[in-house]
């Protein structure tokens, strides 16, 4: 064994003990970290002789961490972004310490049923109980594989398998949405469906979603089984498509209802907000993320369906070493990756933590924090909110569009917080996303002030 090895192994203790209290003292300081840094020094090249860990470990503070954004912290409100709550930080250091591959269940088992038992917990949080579901990387994965779920269900109403004959044998494809996210358009040109199939459907007057009355006259003039992407929160303004007047439509015209509940779905557990999602139960396939309102580690999601034979027949890996899918799928069978990391734990060990009433009191305590930046906003001179603050996304502009990126810029070199750019109905704007368990009054009075001297100049 390489000498240097031979030494961390020996040392293996003392390292982790290393770790932790390094970890614990990034964790300390971020409510005073700068929220998005510089760009760190340059790279240098690869090492012929490693020096051991505890001189990595050196070599990172001194040339990587302070680069490193606070995105673990209160005031990153750029994306959608998430924490990570205690119990799921110490889930996922486990997740490395047993590092476990629960695509089968040979070798194993005990790993698998946890990820089964997991995926339970979820679909019984976001009331889909009667789907299956397996974990992913994020939201993306999630659209991907209930698309091509949808995809084979195409094929099936045309008599062909899509998996085996190829994309080639379903002919023209019709996929439908309002206000799809970018990822949707992703998954279609991974498919072989193309980005051009999908056709945007007008949404509602100053809505984000989808009118239903536009859907259906799509849908007539479809021709023939398609696919509609229904969204459960939009990323700009977290808007909702009437999802029980989707589930309605689809008795008259043949579809597959996806739904992209990447954060949105969160509404559920909320009970102001769960007739958001009325309807989701429906869905014949749904993605969520959980990286984001779970504050859960990255990378982690969920992707849900009622046609668990269909996603078999698309992802089916049989192999004399792991053997043809049962009635109870592995996870091998399931997903695009035949390895995979034990994302689930760190969702267990959150669920198991704080279960639905701690992850209430998140989705709460968010919602209230975006409500009240709102209301600040609303407030300050040159200003303006585009949409109602529905859940726990600002979406808002400026009266001097042009001073966007200066200001902007201005805010994330404050090092106090950092929010993105977008466009919104054709005008440039600022999103600010609450989704972290840690962000407090303080925090939210914290993002304004500084967004308030940016403005002033």
């Amino acid at each position: 064994m390489d000498p240097v090895l031979a030494a961390d192994l020996a040392a293996f203790p003392d390292l982790l003990d290393a770790t932790r209290r390094y970890a614990t003292d990034v964790l300390a300081g971020l409510d005073e970290r700068q929220v998005s840094p510089a760009v760190p020094a340059q790279t240098t090249a690869l090492p012929s002789t490693g020096t051991g860990f505890a001189a990595a470990l050196a070599e990172f503070d001194r040339r990587w961490a302070d680069g490193f954004a606070a995105s673990a912290g209160p005031r990153y409100l750029g994306f959608v972004t998430g924490g990570a709550t205690p119990a799921a930080v110490a889930g996922d250091w486990l997740t490395s310490a047993f590092d476990q591959n629960p695509s089968s269940r040979s070798g194993a088992e005990a790993a698998t049923e946890l990820e089964r038992e997991t995926v339970r917990w979820l679909a019984e949080l976001f009331g889909v109980d009667g789907h299956t579901g397996a974990f992913v990387s994020g939201a993306t994965t999630s659209n991907l594989v209930g698309l091509a779920i949808a995809r084979e269900w195409l094929g099936e109403q045309r008599g062909v398998s899509v998996a085996s004959a190829g994309v080639g044998a379903l002919g023209e494809v019709t996929v439908l949405s309002g206000a799809p996210h970018s990822s949707v358009y992703k998954a279609l040109s991974m498919l072989g469906l193309g980005r051009d199939r999908l056709r945007l459907v007008p949404t509602l007057p100053g809505r984000e979603a989808v009118d239903p009355a536009a859907l259906e006259e799509a849908l007539a003039g479809a021709g023939g089984p398609a696919i509609v992407v229904g969204n459960a929160g939009t990323v700009n303004t977290v808007d909702f498509d009437d999802l029980r007047a989707l589930v309605e439509l689809r008795k008259r015209y043949p579809f597959w209802l996806h739904v992209d509940a990447a954060f949105g779905g969160f509404a559920a557990v909320s009970d102001e907000h769960a007739h958001l999602v009325e309807g989701l139960a429906e869905a014949d396939s749904v993605c969520v993320d959980l990286h984001k309102w779970l504050n859960v580690p990255y990378d982690s999601a969920v992707q849900f369906t009622r046609r668990r034979d269909l996603q078999v027949q698309v992802f089916q890996n049989a192999a004399a070493y792991l053997g043809l899918p049962t009635d109870n799928p592995d996870f091998v069978h399931l997903t695009p990756q035949n390895s995979r990391r034990l994302r689930a734990l760190a969702a267990w060990f959150a669920l198991a933590a704080y279960g639905r009433e701690g992850h209430r009191d998140i989705v709460a305590r968010c919602v209230a924090e975006a409500r009240r930046f709102g209301a600040l906003l609303s407030a300050t001179p040159g200003v303006t909110l585009l949409a109602p603050v529905r859940l726990n996304v600002v979406c808002f502009t400026l009266d001097d569009p042009e001073r966007i990126s200066e200001v902007l810029d201005a805010v994330t070199a404050s090092g106090e917080a950092f929010l993105t750019p977008t466009v919104y109905k054709g005008q440039t704007a600022l999103r600010a996303a609450f989704s972290n368990w840690r962000t407090t009054p303080e925090d939210t009075n914290r993002v304004h002030a500084a967004l308030a001297k940016a403005l002033r100049g």
